[in-house]
């Protein structure tokens, strides 16, 4: 064994041990003691004055953020007159949510418990016109049943409960988590393990964070080659738009810290590889994927690019390469280093932008483009996954982009005898050359989409809950990714000095952590429930307190339940 292959062999040992110490298959999570030590709640002279910076909206605070959620539900059980408003929000998640088997059930306890005069926890806030025709409708278990009914329990929380939240120890506890989530973060937080692959500026790496053990992909992106190529506007485009978009189907970014030769990009981690390595490596003799896998990841990317053009986002990268594979055998889509962000009252955008073969022919045409090319990159996408090559080359030709571009201006695409009948009328309505007729987002959905005969067998309520289970599982003992001396190393940047204005741009970029995903983590680590301790005697927690004699001498009472629900 050469000396590459051993280091390969080394780093993906490590990595693996690291990543089974996370997913549970290790008797204890691997966590630096001094850092946990380091995320401790503050007292409330501290964090109060957070108060007045903090946007004080209702969406944000109470459902968006995942601990301003858990902390306003604590508040809600806890006060009688806003437990039942509560607990219907909770079951109409549960019913949203449910295997098919399980809805009917489910949805009659909700009528019976809430909505029914003389019920225990009836909800007398809610209109009866509304009550009745959910009560009208719910015999065929309609998808969206309850959402009229959820609108008003949440019309109903943002007035009265809401403002009494703002005043209650619930609040001031999500203000101490507010400031925790507000401290400073860096490289020293975090472990560094194999090189997973390169982008155009620097290296993607798997690491640890320190505190909670769980584990990321960190993109770097060197700050002199960053400066010589060009590069600040397209990495704050990106760094903003995946702090903006918060999708099951997209990598999300946790963390964006600058170390001295870096910008980095702390990102959700995809250990099942990328589908182009699954299309062409996983078996080289019979390359492709079979039509039913090809097929659940096309439904979730589906998913994933409607969430980014509800935001108003181009993406106009998609290709295999960029559609990752969780530990489960989920996808999410990546690298939106190309992705533009339309404007309020903006339809179109402009510009040469994409991977030769997926480029969309209005954009090749130099043309104003809108969502439409994504949905012909998709279609070359699922060509692809199943032919194992692209629709505009044989596979292992080598094509000018210039040839490539007419053929996919002007040349028809022959479908394989591979392709169903359905996978390939899907395709021609996505390769659609004229972007008015191709099949894609329209009345701000993709529902013309999921309507097509190729996803007959695809629940898209349970596909969009996470509750289907993928046609392939990784293997957790694999490193899906190529040899580290296979991944090419970059080459020294010189000639490049690093000015004021430079610097300001990376302080500009290094944000830290990014709220949403940080307070998943806090939750999925299980410190949101170590550091959630309440007094039983309903006082000021002790956490709360700058000291002893603070109110009362009580405050060095250990009594307390933790809240984690």
């Amino acid at each position: 064994m050469d000396f590459g292959a051993l280091e390969t062999v080394v780093a993906n040992s490590a990595f693996i041990t690291a990543r089974g110490s996370f997913d549970g298959n290790a008797a204890q999570v691997a966590r630096d003691r001094k850092y946990q030590a380091r995320l401790r709640l503050p007292p409330l002279s501290k964090c109060e004055a957070l108060r007045d910076s903090l946007d004080l909206d209702f969406d944000s605070i109470c459902s968006q953020q995942p601990i301003g959620k858990r902390l306003f539900r604590q508040f809600l059980r806890g006060e009688a007159q806003h437990g039942p408003a509560a607990q219907l929000w909770e079951a109409i998640e549960d019913y949203d949510t449910a295997a098919d088997e399980f809805r009917l059930q489910k949805a009659q306890a909700v009528l019976a418990r809430f909505l029914a005069p003389g019920a225990e926890l009836f909800c007398g806030f809610l209109e009866e016109e509304t009550v009745r025709a959910v009560e009208e409708r719910q015999a065929g278990l309609p998808d969206g049943l309850f959402r009229p009914i959820l609108r008003e329990t949440m019309r109903h929380l943002r007035e009265a409960p809401f403002r009494q939240y703002l005043d209650s120890l619930y609040f001031l506890r999500f203000l101490q988590w507010k400031w925790l989530e507000s401290q400073p973060v860096g490289e020293d937080w975090f472990l560094d393990f194999r090189i997973l692959g390169k982008g155009g500026f620097g290296e993607v790496s798997a690491c640890q964070m320190r505190a909670t053990g769980k584990m990321y992909a960190c993109k770097k992106l060197n700050k002199k080659r960053l400066k010589k190529r060009k590069g600040y506007q397209g990495a704050m485009v990106e760094k903003k738009i995946l702090a903006k978009v918060h999708s099951r189907f997209i990598v999300s970014l946790a963390y964006a810290f600058e170390t001295k030769t870096d910008l980095c990009l702390v990102m959700t981690i995809m250990n099942g590889g990328d589908i182009r390595y699954h299309i062409y490596n996983v078996s080289e003799e019979k390359p492709g994927l079979e039509e039913p896998r090809a097929v659940f990841y096309i439904a979730q990317i589906i998913s994933g690019m409607e969430h980014l053009h509800q935001n108003r986002i181009v993406y106009r990268d998609l290709k295999p390469e960029n559609v990752l594979l969780d530990n489960d055998g989920n996808i999410r889509i990546s690298d939106l280093g190309l992705a533009v962000e339309l404007k309020d009252g903006q339809t179109k955008t402009k510009g040469y932008a994409g991977t030769p073969g997926f480029m969309a022919p209005e954009l090749l045409r130099g043309e104003e483009y809108g969502f439409s090319v994504d949905y012909f990159a998709l279609g070359v996408t699922l060509y692809e996954m199943l032919a194992a090559r692209g629709p505009f080359r044989a596979r292992g030709e080598k094509v000018e982009n210039k040839e490539l571009k007419q053929r996919i201006l002007s040349e028809p695409v022959k479908y394989p005898e591979k392709f169903s009948r359905a996978s390939k009328d899907f395709c021609e309505a996505l390769l659609e050359k004229d972007p008015e007729k191709r099949l894609g987002f329209r009345n701000g959905n993709c529902d013309e989409l999921r309507a097509n005969a190729l996803f007959r067998e695809i629940n898209w309520r349970q596909l969009e809950a996470g509750l289907l289970i993928p046609p392939f599982i990784p293997d957790s003992r694999t490193v899906y990714a190529k040899n580290i001396q296979d991944v090419g190393a970059f080459s020294t940047v010189k000639g490049v000095i690093l000015e004021k204005a430079d610097t300001d741009f990376f302080q500009e970029f290094a944000t830290g952590n990014c709220p949403i995903p940080w307070q998943e983590e806090m939750i999925e680590t299980g410190i949101f429930g170590k550091l959630n301790v309440w007094r039983a005697d309903g006082q000021k927690p002790d956490d709360m307190r700058d000291g002893p004699g603070e109110d009362e001498t009580a405050s060095s009472s250990k009594s307390g339940v933790c809240l984690v629900s």
